[in-house]
């Protein structure tokens, strides 16, 4: 039982590959969103975990990030793909499509973001918390699809489960942030502490509250991003299909060597 390409599954994103053997992990964080399910493709090994669970019962702040990560970890993963629906707050960031992010600001609070509590003092780099390497192969793949994209941004993560007020969404904005989402902290800075590249994939589904003008007007709803979703699910499975393909064995990235710099 092992994988060296790992895929978070976000909202409406529940399943990835056919022919998976499904596999319950043990973490000492607890267990992980799901069963894990793991399948071949183009030569590789494949883990795929739906962040919330497969009936999407899990939200975003009850998620139990360390376990996702950690049983990633154990089976052996060294890359992982964080694709997730998100918010646009600017207008130029149409819905449909994707943003390639290279920056986040973590707004949320109380979730465990990280396995080091001691007795190792542990100050882990988060000036570029998502891995170069993985985020140029990304912007290259959908590029030669042409997907609409914008190849880099800043996510600001809120707690959730509810969406933002109009003023917080107005700040964000104002602020020159490109997308709001709910999961992508810890996520990517608990995969950079066990060495592990990570690449997230934010699909525009709405427009945050905070945006003015008439085609902005209504707030955004659970309904509203689950059929952007739906409708953008295989422009997206395209687009990993095609990403995953290009991976090389080596890395040539320093995610892995986090850690050598982090202690004291």
């Amino acid at each position: 039982m092992e994988a060296e390409i790992g895929i978070f599954g976000g909202s409406g994103f529940y399943r990835f590959l056919d022919n998976v053997k499904e596999y319950k992990i043990e973490t000492p964080y607890g267990p992980p969103s799901d069963k894990i399910a793991i399948a071949d493709f183009k030569g590789k090994r494949i883990a795929f975990l739906p962040r919330h669970g497969k009936e999407h019962t899990i939200p975003p702040h009850m998620i139990n990030y360390r376990a996702n990560v950690y049983a990633m970890s154990k089976l052996g993963v060294n890359r992982i793909f964080g694709p997730c629906a998100a918010g646009s707050l600017q207008a130029h960031v149409r819905r449909g499509s994707f943003v390639i992010c290279d920056q986040f600001v973590d707004r949320t609070w109380g979730r465990g973001d990280t396995f080091y509590d001691g007795p190792i003092t542990t100050h882990i780099s988060a000036a570029d918390p998502y891995c170069p390497e993985m985020r140029k192969l990304v912007i290259n793949k959908c590029k030669e699809l042409g997907f609409s994209l914008h190849e880099q941004g800043t996510v600001v993560v809120i707690q959730g489960p509810r969406f933002s007020t109009r003023s917080e969404s107005r700040w964000f904005t104002k602020m020159g942030w490109e997308v709001i989402n709910m999961t992508q902290y810890p996520e990517t800075i608990l995969a950079r502490e066990l060495g592990i590249c990570y690449v997230n994939i934010s699909l525009i589904t709405d427009y945050d509250v905070g945006l003015e003008g008439e085609e902005f007007i209504n707030p955004v709803s659970h309904e509203e991003v689950f059929k952007v979703f739906n409708e953008n699910n295989d422009r997206l499975r395209t687009l990993l299909y095609a990403a995953i393909e290009a991976i090389t064995s080596r890395r040539n990235c320093s995610c892995e060597e986090s850690l050598l710099t982090a202690r004291f």
